[in-house]
């Protein structure tokens, strides 16, 4: 996939409304793959409205959604299956990892989906992000810092030509954040994706080639 095409595009929960001052919704927007951009939103302007359209959970608007020049309204459900394995993949706010299951165990349960990743690239990870001594403790015995480290390495284990990293500091410390943007930013390169990181405030430091208010 080499662009994602937003064409008149609001949320119907909008539509009712006059006073739309937004850089994407009600306009066309491209993202390119192998560029860098940060969506910037306010608080109830359809961040993760704009998030769920993207990988497809919610199809509530009118205008168009284009990948590669196809309508995803077109997308059958083994379509976006293949979308999110091989295409998107996507750091979610809430990031939606099992807590019954260790830290390597949330990020193997994607990686064997694809066999992309060797268990001594996803150690790797672990260790530059601090948590190497977490691997093998449940998700639900960590902090959501840490949890937010663990899903970032398993957002990164598939293929994908766009990484949609939707707050992904939020409860992390300076240099955690670094680590984190450096990380994510050479697997988006080695791969050569693009890539969407949307915040309300606080954002990953990082050369951003576009700045798109929401």
């Amino acid at each position: 996939m080499e662009k994602i095409v937003f064409e008149s595009v609001l949320p119907e929960v909008f539509s009712g409304s006059d006073n739309i001052h937004s850089e994407i919704w009600r306009q066309r927007v491209c993202f390119q793959r192998g560029h860098l951009y940060l969506v910037e939103a306010e608080s109830g302007k359809g961040k993760s409205t704009f998030c769920s359209y993207v990988t497809g959970y919610r199809h509530d608007y009118s205008g168009r959604i284009l990948f590669d020049d196809v309508d995803v309204r077109s997308y059958k459900t083994g379509d976006w299956t293949n979308c999110r394995i091989s295409h998107i993949s996507h750091l979610f706010q809430e990031l939606r990892l099992f807590p019954e299951l260790t830290a390597y165990e949330n990020v193997d349960i994607k990686n064997r989906l694809t066999g992309f990743k060797t268990r001594k690239e996803i150690e790797r990870w672990f260790e530059l992000l601090g948590i190497a001594d977490k691997i093998n403790v449940k998700v639900g015995m960590m902090s959501f810092g840490q949890q937010q480290r663990v899903a970032m390495i398993r957002a990164l284990a598939q293929p994908f030509d766009f990484l949609l990293a939707d707050e992904p500091i939020s409860h992390l410390d300076e240099e955690n954040s670094i680590q984190m943007g450096d990380i994510m930013m050479a697997e988006a390169t080695r791969q050569g994706a693009g890539v969407i990181v949307t915040s309300i405030g606080r954002h990953i430091g990082l050369n951003y080639e576009k700045v798109i208010r929401l």
